[in-house]
């Protein structure tokens, strides 16, 4: 149930609302790579708390930002999960 909502929250994600947690993380991304990574989202049917499924996902934003966020934005994500007390999931 808990992946299922964390996958729904990833496709209703907005482009400013990334822009709001990039801040927040002190990530730097531009209005045009959020739009990007917002229309990956929601195009995928990855599940962010597979592994395997993070990984790809981690490639492609890769892609459309630089490894350098791609790799900040995981350790965001992994910090974010174990704050809500998650990290079994992993």
């Amino acid at each position: 149930m808990i992946k299922q909502m964390v996958k729904q929250r990833l496709k209703k994600i907005t482009a400013n609302e990334l822009i709001q947690y990039s801040k927040e993380y002190e990530v730097p991304l531009t209005k045009t790579q959020a739009d990007a990574i917002v229309k990956y989202l929601k195009s995928t049917d990855l599940n962010p708390l597979d592994e395997k499924d993070r990984m790809k996902a981690l490639k492609k934003l890769a892609q459309i930002t630089d490894p350098k966020t791609a790799q900040q934005v995981n350790k965001i994500f992994n910090a974010i999960v174990k704050e809500h007390g998650l990290e079994h999931l992993l």
